[in-house]
């Protein structure tokens, strides 16, 4: 599947001490890229945790990479000794993550998979959105859109027989998270009391995959590590207990149509 791409445009992210760019969707995309192309960062306060949290020689896991700008932060933070590796099943998408990863230099440490990770590996329906190129989801909602056949992958499946010891997974999957952790669990645990991750929680996706948010957060909370909200507002990470953000995740489910999310952060803060 061809894709309409422009740039490479500047990547404006505070801290760098490497120039970095990115290919990016046409105009048909009116969210990350059109961001990028007028901004030069997506999600600035992610961003920071990212470069925050990922020393060199580290190990980045991408789960719905999309066109590559975490990606490619994270590959300049693990340097040369680290790796990141990198899961995006969209055709048009991964395209771009494979050529921004090598616009930059990165081939080298980062493995890219055009695969949806999910707890079971198979081959499954990815429901595209026309206009929010980074809204494709692994369910059907009801919505009219056209749909591509995509691998599906148990991420435990990427380090079989290897000792991978993940330092930072950034999960944004459509509601697919759930199935996403599941997949990864025995690599999750081996990871580990360092293990970060940084992670889309979005009630109304969630339960239209099939599962809650309510039931995800408890999934979650068996790998033991501290919970926190990303606030945007005050650029901190703010505690929160399990408990709360059930009952958080309980009241959003209580409006059919509320589509309110948040992104979480677990791991020891440093």
């Amino acid at each position: 599947m061809a894709t309409e791409s422009t740039g490479p445009f500047p990547l404006q992210i505070p801290g760098l001490d490497r120039d970095l760019r990115l290919h990016v969707h046409s105009a048909t995309d009116l969210y990350i890229s059109r961001q990028i192309r007028e901004l030069g960062i997506w999600e600035p306060y992610e961003s920071s945790l990212v470069q925050h949290y990922l020393q060199p020689g580290d190990v980045f896991l991408d789960a719905g990479a999309n066109i590559g700008y975490f990606t490619v932060l994270a590959a300049a933070c693990v340097g040369d000794r680290g790796h990141v590796y990198a899961f995006e099943p969209e055709p048009r998408n991964f395209q771009l993550l494979r050529d921004n990863v090598e616009l930059n230099g990165f081939s080298s440490r980062v493995t890219s998979m055009q695969v949806a990770l999910t707890a079971e590996s198979g081959v499954g329906q990815l429901y595209l959105h026309p206009q929010n190129l980074g809204d494709h989801q692994l369910f059907g909602s009801g919505e009219d859109r056209k749909t591509v056949a995509v691998k599906l992958l148990a991420g435990d499946d990427i380090c079989s027989g290897r000792d991978v010891r993940l330092g930072l997974v950034k999960i944004d999957t459509q509601g697919a998270e759930q199935a996403v952790v599941q997949g990864l669990l025995p690599r999750l645990r081996a990871s580990g009391a360092t293990l970060k991750m940084l992670i889309e929680l979005t009630p109304f996706s969630l339960r239209r995959a099939g599962t809650t948010g309510s039931d995800f957060v408890a999934l979650l909370a068996t790998l033991d590590l501290p919970f926190y909200i990303v606030d945007h507002i005050e650029h901190q990470l703010a505690p929160v207990s399990v408990a709360e953000l059930q009952r958080w995740c309980t009241n959003v489910d209580e409006s059919a149509e509320d589509e309110g999310f948040m992104n979480i952060f677990l791991g020891a803060q440093v």
